[in-house]
């Protein structure tokens, strides 16, 4: 494949750094964004000490006028974005008894909102040639734990728009589908217990490249046919029956 523009959000840290670092490797000129200005300086300068094309913005995707400021960079730069993977989010929990009206709309826009937000703004890039756009879901858009309330509506909303965007920009040939993470670990690996592995029908949990293996599945060019569609990365938890013995 000849050299793409990636966008990334939510790039500095955790499956978001899985992705600069996959898309980036593979030849692409990737831009991520992301709040955390220490983590995303460092990952570009490792990226470009290794030969490899990431630039960081220092961005909060709950604010569609900074979103609008880096897309303006991509712009002016290449004119062009051939793949917008939205994948920042707050993963933060609270009972329902004592969330604010606040924390509540802070998780929906940071986790929700941005990814309409950033939709629009690269879809005008992808326009003229067509493209692809990913959504990072989660399994916890159909099943839950008991305080997940803003995170669990947020996910089930990015999964609801992903199909709606995907009938709405198929005009374009933009092609939009989401992935939808089980347990992906982006901790200390090696601590994981072995009910954390066995629990889970593929015998392990997830690393954050798995995540970033099936987003340069979607994203490939020859996979034009799939859209609308949510894959689920869980290694086939949400498949397993769990009862009380």
């Amino acid at each position: 494949m000849t050299t793409r523009v990636i966008c990334i959000t939510g790039g500095a840290n955790g499956i978001g750094r899985s992705l600069v670092e996959q898309f980036a490797e593979q030849g692409d000129f990737v831009h991520f964004f992301d709040k955390d200005r220490n983590g995303g300086a460092k990952l570009e300068k490792d990226m470009k000490e290794s030969g490899y094309h990431a630039e960081f913005h220092e961005i909060d995707v709950a604010s569609w006028d900074e979103i609008k400021n880096g897309f303006q960079t991509i712009r002016t730069k290449h004119n062009s974005v051939d793949v917008l993977i939205n994948n920042a989010g707050i993963s933060k929990f609270k009972s329902f008894w004592d969330m604010t009206p606040e924390e509540w709309n802070s998780i929906i826009s940071a986790n929700l909102s941005s990814v309409f937000y950033c939709s629009r703004e690269a879809a005008e890039l992808m326009k003229e040639k067509g493209g692809s756009i990913i959504n990072i879901a989660s399994t916890r858009a159909t099943m839950s734990e008991p305080d997940t309330e803003a995170y669990s509506a947020s996910k089930g909303g990015i999964a609801s728009l992903t199909h709606s965007l995907a009938i709405t920009l198929g005009d374009y040939r933009i092609r939009v589908n989401s992935i939808s993470p089980g347990w992906i670990e982006t901790g200390d690996y090696s601590a994981l217990r072995e009910i954390d592995h066995s629990q889970h029908p593929s015998q392990r949990v997830g690393k954050p490249e798995d995540v970033a293996r099936a987003c340069q599945f979607l994203a490939h060019p020859q996979n034009d046919f799939i859209t609308g569609e949510n894959l689920v990365i869980d290694g086939g938890m949400t498949r397993k029956m769990i009862y009380e013995h």
